[in-house]
């Protein structure tokens, strides 16, 4: 059930108004991605899961892997939060971060010819945080906008143990693996796990705001050696296919509020 704070109206009329002020973006230029290498740095010093360092950057070599996306969310053209993706498969890219970890379990995954979406590096500014409580959940959404876009099977989230009553209660995640060491990282993680064809439809009810058109997931995640992944044929009845029917959709801030409105 979802928590009371998220279902007040006062609630919904902060995202409501953070709706028209956001904009979803990949990070391809370097100083994007400069700016959330620096973001990151921030947090996890701040959280005590890194030790300083002379750059005041925080970056990894998955950063640099081909099957990487590094997204960010704006507030008014300030970084706000940002996340990185990774698409694993056996028919595109075998890997991602929370394979170095929780390989005996994921696996057997892949060997199913599962697609992974691995959701590593998760942060936020502390001071528009707290000015808007709902950038966690909005943030969010581009892994359910990125597993329409590459047919995902599993939303793979590798979160410290004191953020997984945030995923089990806002998404229905379920805890795959319970904390193990996550170099270089200075603080154990552990996996959790959304199951969308079968979930999928339940986080539209709850968050009409996550649907998103074809035009927008293109945007967000085409390009060039995404010709290489095999994208499976969505099943008629899942949510993948059901949201790529019908007529593009509006923006994501009008959309966002026409639902809110109940329309």
């Amino acid at each position: 059930m979802m928590s009371p704070v998220y279902a007040t109206n006062t609630f919904s009329d902060r995202l409501a108004q953070l709706a028209t002020k956001i904009e979803f973006k990949r990070a391809d230029s370097s100083e994007e991605r400069e700016a959330i290498f620096r973001l990151r740095y921030k947090a996890y010093l701040r959280e005590g899961a890194i030790a300083p360092n002379a750059v005041a950057k925080f970056a990894d070599a998955d950063d640099e892997a081909e099957n990487a996306y590094l997204m960010g969310l704006y507030i008014d053209g300030e970084l706000a939060t940002s996340l990185r993706l990774h698409i694993a498969s056996k028919q595109g890219t075998l890997d991602c971060p929370s394979l170095h970890i929780f390989s005996d379990i994921l696996h057997p995954l892949l060997d199913a010819n599962d697609i992974l979406l691995d959701t590593t590096r998760f942060v936020a500014d502390e001071g528009l945080s707290r000015r808007h409580r709902g950038l966690p959940l909005v943030t969010i959404r581009l892994c359910v906008v990125a597993a329409e876009y590459f047919g995902a099977h599993h939303l793979l989230a590798a979160v410290r143990p004191e953020h997984r009553a945030f995923y089990i209660r806002s998404f229905g995640s379920k805890v795959m693996c319970d904390a193990r060491p996550y170099p270089p990282l200075l603080k154990p993680i552990s996996l959790t796990n959304v199951y969308f064809p079968d979930q999928g439809a339940e986080l539209y009810r709850r968050y009409p705001f996550y649907r998103s058109t074809p035009a927008e997931r293109r945007k967000l995640f085409e390009r060039p050696q995404n010709q290489h992944q095999v994208t499976p044929a969505a099943p008629t009845d899942s949510p993948v296919a059901i949201q790529s029917r019908g007529p593009v959709r509006r923006p994501f801030a009008e959309q966002y509020l026409a639902c809110a409105a109940g329309g």
